[in-house]
């Protein structure tokens, strides 16, 4: 019997074993095919793309040939280098269907600060404009795609702005914008209820940018119709799909800045982005961030259309108040990093700095020196930039790291005056009526240029247009063109858009009256005798140009040089924005409830709590307590069985 006991035992862990063994071979069998599978799977994609590349040419060359031509150029790249894997050729097609650009603008001013300008483009090959659906999103970002598609926004331009930019010491900004929140935009001409969309969008709007977009109702809404014209592509005229707002009252804050970065494709990880630390930002004299989304072409014929998404943000540091002692900057001191990489999906990564005052006076020394050299034409003046490409790890040097640092050596210099300025500001005294200045500068000697002036006044300042007066030099200057919509009460704001023409070196005057009107006590803000916001005004112009402006299409130009298209050689497109104005209304005593409130309750609680005393209290007769001695004599009384006094 033992024998036949130990035999079942190793035929049993035989058994064991052989199960042990097939399990493995299974796995490893398994493993093998889902590889293949995989393989084959990739392979026959590649296929597919390969074959139905053609196809998708020929149907799409019926509408345009821009796919046959990408078909072309990757037959010719097949040419050219045959030896190329196949694997490559889906990957380098995906890439054109997306790209991504980011810059630094880095603009050492006159008074000893320093202005950054960073841009951050994103093309996206795909024409929401027919109606495609689309459900694959790379590089651009999601959420900004699905507000496209639902509301069908042509164009989308929005701000967040915190402080006022100094025309006049900082000289034009690249990109410009009012202070507070400002939000303009085109919609499509299928459209149909352009005012419930423009709710609905700005309430989505609010909610991705963490803002107070909200706010924004018919109250403060306005449709131009000669100041804002479509960047992209496409004449539009018809101002009826045009919206434009703004909240000059909107306070930007890290909670706006946060969500601004998550649209990036390297978010705030790598690349230029890495530099945008709030500690840093929001301590400076000047912030704002924009996002900007328009249609642009593909090629010079126009043949077809992308979507560029371009984010901006703006900011000037102050010498003072970041507590240096003296003229020298650098990346480490304006934003507490360094940069060590470009972001791996960007296409280009550059940064400018203007050096065009250091190769005429040697105001300033760049470290550390790079020998790559720009000159483009900006804002009608010729400048001079270092160009540090950041793609080039020879950028970064044996450090891998790079603080780009300007010392200033002299101070002396001119700045070259804007050619075209705007001030406000209100007059009159008392709280009844007041008076409306803005001051429009023509600084060039000898030309003469109109600019158009837009207006939007709230409904509670009632603008008596008959007191509108235009002067220049002392003389009445009557606009060529007037559009102007009286405001409803609680519906709508007043709209004046004029087109005034500038004589050469000329102050021109912009006057009208207002009076200020009664609110409702529901109406008031909770700090009412602050005074409420009137938003800027907008002054847009095409100025005389120093220097003739490029306009070679296949010249490839920096992103801060071509956001406004121009197509004039001897102009260029300027807009620049007023300050808020600051007014006082009519405000009625709000403390005066609160003294009745007090002086009624403190009533109430006297009369009804002595009332309501007199009325429940039970009054009892206490007897007094007898004395100590008395009451040690009755204990003593009490143990010899005495009766107690």
């Amino acid at each position: 019997m033992v024998p036949s006991a130990q035999w079942r035992e190793t035929k049993m862990a035989a058994r064991r074993l052989g199960s042990a063994v097939c399990l493995f071979i299974l796995i490893i069998l398994s493993t093998f095919v889902v590889a293949h599978s995989q393989d084959s799977t990739s392979k026959h994609s590649r296929h597919t793309s390969e074959v139905e590349t053609p196809r998708e040419a020929q149907e799409t060359a019926e509408g345009g040939a821009w796919e046959a031509t990408d078909v072309e150029e990757d037959a010719a790249t097949d040419n050219r280098e045959p030896s190329a894997p196949v694997s490559e050729l889906p990957g380098a097609g995906h890439l054109r269907k997306d790209d991504f650009q980011e810059e630094l603008v880095l603009r050492p001013l006159q008074s000893g600060d320093i202005y950054a300008s960073f841009q951050f483009r994103t093309l996206w090959e795909t024409d929401f404009m027919k109606g495609n659906k689309v459900s694959h999103y790379r590089l651009f970002p999601k959420s900004l795609g699905q507000v496209i598609s639902k509301f069908s926004v042509r164009e989308l331009h929005i701000s967040f702005t915190q402080g006022y930019w100094r025309t006049m010491q900082w000289g034009q900004p690249y990109v410009p914008s009012p202070p507070g929140a400002e939000l303009w935009v085109w919609f499509q001409d299928s459209v149909t209820d352009v005012d419930g969309t423009w709710t609905e969008l700005t309430n989505v709007l609010s909610g991705i940018f963490c803002a107070s977009l909200n706010f924004i109702d018919s109250t403060n809404s306005v449709q131009p119709s000669a100041s804002f014209k479509p960047l992209g592509i496409g004449n539009v005229t018809d101002h009826h799909f045009l919206r434009y707002a703004t909240l000059p009252r909107e306070i930007v804050c890290t909670e706006n800045l946060t969500p601004w970065k998550k649209l990036l494709p390297c978010g705030s990880k790598a690349g230029l982005a890495v530099l945008l630390t709030s500690q840093k930002l929001f301590h400076s004299s000047f912030h704002s961030e924009a996002v900007h989304i328009r249609p642009v072409c593909q090629d010079t014929k126009c043949t077809a259309t992308s979507w560029e998404l371009r984010q901006t943000l703006n900011v000037v540091f102050d010498l003072h108040t970041s507590g240096q002692g003296k003229q020298e900057w650098s990346l480490f001191k304006m934003f507490a990093r360094t940069l060590t990489e470009a972001c791996p999906l960007a296409s280009s990564s550059k940064i400018y700095v203007d050096v065009s005052d250091t190769a005429e006076g040697e105001q300033f020394e760049l470290t550390p020196a790079t020998p790559l050299l720009s000159q483009e034409v900006v804002l009608g003046d010729r400048r001079t930039f270092s160009v540090y490409d950041l793609t080039q790890e020879s950028t970064f040097g044996s450090a891998r790291s790079l603080n780009l640092l300007i010392r200033w050596i002299s101070s002396e210099g001119q700045m070259l005056r804007p050619l075209l300025h705007a001030e406000r500001y209100v007059a009159g005294y008392g709280l009844q009526t007041g008076e409306i200045h803005t001051l429009i500068y023509n600084n060039h000697p000898y030309r003469s240029f109109p600019v158009l002036l837009l207006d939007s006044v709230p409904w509670y300042l009632r603008l008596y247009i008959h007191t509108l007066t235009v002067t220049s030099k002392g003389k009445t200057n009557s606009p060529s063109y007037t559009h102007y919509e009286p405001s409803k009460d609680r519906v709508r704001p007043h709209l004046l858009e004029m087109l005034v023409q500038l004589p050469p070196n000329s102050v021109t005057e912009v006057t009208v009256q207002f009076e200020r009107a009664l609110l409702k006590w529901t109406e008031y803000t909770p700090d009412p005798n602050h005074g409420f916001y009137v938003g800027s005004s907008v002054v847009s112009s095409l100025v005389p140009s120093i220097v003739a402006t490029d306009q070679n299409a296949t010249q490839e130009r920096p992103l801060f040089s071509s956001f406004f298209p121009s197509k004039e050689e001897l102009g260029y497109f300027v807009r620049i924005y007023t300050e808020p104005l600051l007014v006082n209304l009519p405000t009625p005593d709000f403390s005066m409830p609160y003294n009745v409130i007090c002086l009624t309750c403190t009533v109430v609680a006297v009369g009804y709590g002595s009332i309501y005393n007199l009325l429940t209290r039970t009054f009892q007769i206490e007897e007094p307590r007898p004395g100590l001695a008395k009451r040690i004599a009755n204990v003593i009384r009490k143990m010899r069985g005495v009766p107690p006094l």
